[in-house]
């Protein structure tokens, strides 16, 4: 995706978000069951806040939360904050060196896809925790999601911090799943290949790559790339049915989930 098309989804999804939250700021968002949508409101306005500061500073900053006015209430911080990091991406180009959490991009164009990832996640929370409708997330942006979370968050963080899942994959026997989004008419289909082993979790496939079929996968998981992207993230309407087809070893599916989980704390 270009950096042009990261900023107008984050814009739409931060938009929806400032849409559906202020009358039900008291509710608990069931897809983050210890938060308040007001809880929510403020954790997004203090992850902007956050990487405005990390543009503004070229580095990681070591504090946080990040300093806020304690006065403001979560929609005045997070609309504030929100107008803090978009003027720090309009002011830098996307190839500017800035820090980050990955080791492999230290650029604002890192942070500048991150944050539509992000706030499209939190969007759907926000929808949940609204009880309004959960609107579709274009297939360009779920591909990419995924993508982001199979590779930059879980694969990475395994090897960089492999004791954290020790626990989670010291049983594991060498698991391979298959992931697929579905073609729609806006975008085409794409799969990931993860294969799991103790200390290990690597990714296969993606956006615009060939998943090899030397060996066949123990669980196979396809949906639409909305809803492909909602499971992997655990965003699913809780009460209905999955909108996914998953076929296969139910311990593969497991394993990946803890693994997931793990990683995105």
């Amino acid at each position: 995706m270009e950096n042009s098309r990261y900023l107008e989804c984050l814009e739409t999804d931060y938009r929806r978000i400032r849409e559906v939250v202020p009358l039900h700021l008291g509710n608990r968002v069931p897809t983050c069951p210890e938060w308040t949508v007001d809880d929510l409101t403020w954790h997004v306005g203090m992850v902007y806040l956050h990487k405005a500061a990390a543009m503004r500073q070229g580095s990681m900053p070591e504090n946080w939360p990040p300093d806020f006015d304690d006065d403001a209430s979560a929609i005045e911080l997070i609309d504030d904050a929100y107008r803090q990091m978009t003027e720090e991406f309009a002011a830098r180009d996307p190839a500017e060196p800035t820090g980050t959490w990955y080791g492999p991009d230290q650029t604002v164009g890192f942070w500048i896809r991150r944050m539509a990832q992000e706030t499209v996640i939190h969007r759907i929370d926000a929808e949940l925790g609204a009880r309004a409708r959960v609107k579709f997330v274009p297939g360009d942006l779920a591909a990419d999601g995924i993508d982001e979370l199979l590779r930059v968050i879980a694969s990475y963080r395994v090897s960089e911090q492999p004791d954290l899942f020790t626990e989670a994959l010291k049983d594991s026997p060498g698991r391979a799943c298959l992931i697929t989004a579905t073609a729609t008419a806006a975008s085409p289909g794409v799969s990931w290949l993860v294969s799991t082993s103790p200390g290990q979790l690597t990714v296969a496939g993606g956006p615009g790559e060939q998943v090899g079929d030397e060996a066949a996968p123990d669980v196979t998981v396809s949906g639409a790339p909305t809803d492909m992207l909602r499971w992997a993230w655990n965003r699913e309407t809780p009460g209905q049915p999955s909108r996914v087809t998953i076929g296969g070893d139910a311990d593969a599916v497991a394993e990946f989930r803890r693994c997931v989980a793990i990683a995105t704390q």
